[in-house]
């Protein structure tokens, strides 16, 4: 069973997270992304379980998952 983040962590998520904020990728714990560190993207919102979704300017629409990838604020 999957540990999935609280209703108040989701929301400090969607208020760290708002709709057009730039990002940059940390680290993805994902062996088939061809996202690499240092991609930078524009998020299109988080979801109810707190993936952040991003607009990667490469052009990969692919989701940040909550507790197993990394962005930070550009």
């Amino acid at each position: 069973m999957q540990n999935f983040p609280s209703k108040n962590t989701i929301e400090k998520l969607r208020e760290m997270y708002p709709i057009g904020t730039r990002v940059e990728l940390v680290s993805m714990n994902d062996p088939f992304t061809k996202l690499m560190p240092g991609e930078q993207g524009t998020v299109q919102f988080v979801d109810d379980i707190g993936t952040v979704f991003v607009n990667w300017d490469c052009g990969s629409g692919l989701g940040v998952a909550y507790g197993e990838d990394v962005i930070r604020k550009i």
